[in-house]
């Protein structure tokens, strides 16, 4: 392990917690002082339970997103010395001063959820020092795949970004997507009555897996009345230690049928598995706790994913709007279990249009608005010094022409979604990816069967497109609580880490992107009619927007997609966009010092 790879993964674990801290904990007080080149100032965190103070350095500050900090140091209350300490030291004065704002007895009883935080931001920093290790500075990522094996730093506003509670470090070189590992797939044979299966496509779910197997599929010898499973290895290991599942064995009406077909890589939620040559990427129930929960396919999820694309048929919204694309999943398989609500053998099949000679028309956000490796600058920062060179305008002018084309294809089809048919989606970093393979946003692709929010006040328009909706009451909300959760995805995680990571890059200042911004949201709330008007204007009018709380999620140590309504914990948080003048709050500029 080299030492370059250690300090860095120890500074980017600080600064994931810093800025969950900043953010949710405790904004801290800012002061813009004479410090040596490359700093902003420093930001000042009362220490009460160490009897101190903690002083960080701001290389570089954004009013939308994340902080870049840089050293750390703590004074005591009877010293006038400040002492340098590490990060990770640093780090965990930052979480003993969270569980203490609780108050003695609080704390004592959160005990453990502190040492389980403890415990994952260090398995995050182990994974980050492997992956740091792995990583190639000279590899692209300018493809699909590149693009989401490339997040070694994973989600900078997250305390856990790395960790990957249940799977162990001799998996990790096959399945996590940092590692570039490809594998295959293992297959099961089920009783055809035991199967349950759906599509929206032209072809059925036991034909997807037919066509995937190829010829492989002649060497399993199917029974007529079976059909092939596939499962991610890691979820099959899980399996076949599930007594039901050994039981269905015994009786042979389950079947083991080993590894076959073609090879697959993990995509950036690990889960989703993808490869160039087959039309449909997978995605399964996994046993491993990635960042705040177990990831698992339920069964509603799987009726939905089939709904939602029968409804973008239906109602032919992205004809209509042609830079606007929705990676369908249009079909599940799993096996059932009497008195069991899933089996494990959930599998999703989602569209895959990254095939053969498409693979640079889709990169993650995330990848993106990424920091960029130490010495190196960031893919936002290439594209748009590529595209200056080529055009002869200047760096500001440029950004300003991509974050305008990029709008077009994010903002105003997801805002027109919800205002014409009530749906809104969590279009989130990882969730969104951009055809930049010509420099400027060409199309906005939106993945995820599981971000799908329906309105209540649409439900008569909506039921005449997907009746079938009626028997998934869980997919429609009231506006009120889709607009706070549309706000946090589609504003502040993505379109606000986009204006960030142009702002750090030193590219554009970040209020003129926020001005395109803001006249793009007051032109919605002045000409559209339904709830994307309200929307728009909501979003303006208020002086807080809510933004989910991953500390928060993780302090109290909650599995959010086990939480009734998959609900994580929100916080409210300055809106920069706010229209009115109001006086400087607490975190912002306070004090000048020489």
């Amino acid at each position: 392990m080299t030492a370059t790879a250690q300090q860095l993964a120890e500074q980017v674990t600080f600064q994931s917690y810093a800025n969950c801290y900043q953010r949710e904990i405790d904004p801290g007080i800012f002061i813009a002082q004479n410090t040596p080149a490359g700093s902003a100032g420093v930001v000042e965190w009362p220490l009460p339970a160490l009897g101190g103070t903690m002083r960080v350095e701001v290389l570089s500050r954004s009013l939308c997103g994340p902080q870049r900090f840089g050293r750390a140091s703590i004074r005591r209350n009877d010293s006038l010395d400040w002492q340098t300490v590490e990060p990770l030291n640093a780090l965990t004065a930052l979480v003993h001063e969270t569980y203490r704002q609780f108050g003695p007895e609080r704390a004592r009883t959160l005990r453990s959820c502190e040492l389980e935080l403890l415990y994952r931001v260090f398995d995050s920093y182990h994974s980050l020092v492997r992956y740091l290790e792995a990583h190639d500075p000279a590899a692209s990522v300018d493809d699909f795949i590149s693009a989401e094996q490339s997040l070694v730093f994973g989600h900078w506003l997250h305390p856990t970004p790395k960790s990957r509670q249940g799977m162990a470090c001799w998996q990790q070189p096959a399945y996590a997507p940092e590692l570039r590992g490809r594998f295959q797939l293992i297959y099961f044979a089920a009783r055809a009555p035991l199967v349950a299966h759906d599509s929206a496509g032209r072809h059925n779910a036991p034909r997807i897996v037919s066509d995937m197997l190829g010829r492989d599929l002649a060497e399993f010898r199917l029974a007529e009345d079976e059909c092939a499973i596939p499962m991610h290895p890691l979820q099959a290991q899980a399996l076949l230690l599930d007594p039901a599942i050994r039981g269905l064995m015994d009786d042979g009406a389950l079947r083991l049928l080993g590894a076959a077909g073609p090879t697959f890589s993990a995509t950036s939620s690990v889960r989703t598995v993808y490869s160039a040559d087959v039309p449909y990427m997978l995605k399964f129930s996994l046993p491993v706790r990635i960042t705040n929960s177990v990831r698992l396919n339920r069964r509603p999820e799987l009726d939905a994913g089939v709904l939602m694309a029968r409804l973008f048929q239906r109602t032919r919204f992205c004809d209509e709007h042609p830079q606007f694309k929705v990676i369908h999943d249009p079909a599940y398989i799993t096996l059932t279990l009497p008195g069991r609500p899933e089996s494990g053998f959930e599998v999703i099949f989602r569209d895959n249009p990254f095939g053969p000679g498409h693979e640079k028309e889709g990169v993650t956000l995330a990848a993106l608005t990424a920091e960029p490796m130490p010495g190196q600058i960031s893919l936002m920062e290439r594209i748009i010094r590529d595209l200056a060179r080529g055009s002869g305008a200047g760096l500001a002018d440029i950004s300003r022409r991509w974050f305008a084309a990029y709008l077009d294809c994010v903002l105003d089809p997801l805002i027109g979604l919800y205002d014409t048919h009530g749906v809104a989606l969590e279009a989130h970093q990882q969730n969104s990816l951009l055809d930049v393979s010509r420099g400027y946003p060409r199309a906005y692709y939106y993945r995820d069967n599981q971000g799908f929010y329906l309105s209540t006040r649409y439900r008569h328009h909506l039921d005449a497109f997907i009746p079938e909706a009626a028997a998934i009451p869980s997919l429609y909300f009231d506006d009120e609580d889709i607009q706070d959760r549309f706000a946090y995805y589609l504003i502040i995680n993505q379109i606000f880490s986009v204006i960030s990571r142009i702002g750090h890059d030193g590219l554009i200042a970040e209020t003129e992107l926020m001005g395109v911004l803001r006249d793009r949201l007051s032109h919605f709330a002045r000409t559209m009619r339904g709830s994307g008007r309200d929307f728009a204007h909501n979003f303006l009018e208020q002086p807080t927007v809510a933004a989910k709380g991953n500390l928060m999620t993780r302090l109290f140590d909650i599995d959010e997609l086990e939480a009734q309504d998959e609900k994580a914990i929100y916080t409210r948080l300055p809106n920069p966009l706010f229209a009115h003048s109001r006086a400087p709050s607490k975190g912002e500029d306070v004090a000048v010092a020489s």
